[in-house]
């Protein structure tokens, strides 16, 4: 007796899975040469001016550009240190950078606050104003500046650059720092006036501590603008010993009558520029979370 045994399936080994090769788009080599591109065209000439600094004088004349020099020198450095008193510039540039960013946190924080949280009337024209001021070109203010200095005989003096650069640096004050605190959770200005805190020591005890980004966010972009700026510290201040860095830097001349000290020049610009790099990359982490944060909301 023959039995019939089920057909038997043949198994068939499974497909060879071929390792996948990662393909790069032409997009994305496009998208990285593209960045390359600016980062090099924002960066050279920085590290041009940073070079020339450290060149001697016939490699700064020299008919090809020399680019990468094979000789440096620190000549230049110490020649703009010995000449004038440089240090001295710089002092008076952060005195008054200084001064003005905290007359700009201390008077634009509580206003910022108001607008944010207490009911004012007139709210919206008040806005309009700040944001007009801020986008405002200061140099028409001049010559109106310029009648108040001689009025009230502030000539040669630091108020007549802390002043206007105060003024002018509010606005951006109120801006970002009004950003921040619609931001806050109203809980805890719920909590603080079931506790017993008014306006002002809720402000300062429990929000001001939680809005560190944009507070040095704000005071870093006031002092930048105070220690950068040019017009009123070249006309308000002509005494050599209150001048600032810009003006310092532009009135660098050489030793002969048609000489153009580039090697001093781009010295001067490297040390004046020092301090803003280091405040920077100090506290680049603070200014990335206070302009993100005023960019959300306001």
């Amino acid at each position: 007796m023959t039995t019939i045994q089920p057909p038997v399936r043949s198994q068939e080994a499974p497909p060879r899975q071929t390792p996948q090769k990662r393909s790069v788009s032409i997009q994305n080599i496009l998208f990285l040469i593209a960045v390359l591109l600016v980062i090099l065209f924002s960066l050279a000439p920085i590290l041009w001016q940073l070079l020339t600094s450290f060149k001697v004088n016939q490699d700064i004349a020299a008919i090809p550009n020399v680019y990468f020099p094979s000789r440096y020198t620190l000549q230049h450095y110490i020649e703009i240190f010995n000449r004038r008193p440089f240090l001295n510039y710089m002092l008076n540039s952060a005195f008054v950078a200084i001064s003005s960013t905290l007359l700009c946190l201390a008077l634009g924080t509580p206003a910022a606050y108001a607008l944010a949280r207490l009911k004012v009337k007139g709210e919206r024209i008040i806005l309009a104003i700040v944001l007009i001021v801020t986008l405002f070109p200061y140099i028409l203010l001049f010559i109106g500046l310029l009648e108040i200095v001689r009025t009230f005989g502030l000539a040669n003096n630091y108020l007549a650059l802390i002043i206007p650069y105060t003024a002018i640096n509010i606005p951006l004050t109120i801006l970002v720092m009004r950003s921040f605190f619609q931001q806050l959770p109203r809980d805890l200005e719920d909590s603080a006036k079931v506790d017993g805190y008014n306006t002002w020591g809720m402000l300062t005890k429990i929000l001001l501590p939680l809005t560190t980004p944009a507070l040095v966010t704000t005071g870093i972009l006031a002092f930048i603008a105070a220690w950068n700026e040019f017009i009123f510290a070249l006309t308000f201040i002509t005494r050599e010993s209150m001048k600032t860095i810009p003006v310092a830097v532009a009135q660098i001349s050489g030793t002969a009558v048609f000489e153009i000290p580039y090697g001093a020049l781009a010295a001067a610009t490297v040390i004046g520029t020092l301090p803003l790099v280091a405040l920077v990359l100090l506290f680049q982490r603070r200014i990335v979370q206070g302009l993100t944060a005023g960019a959300v909301k306001g």
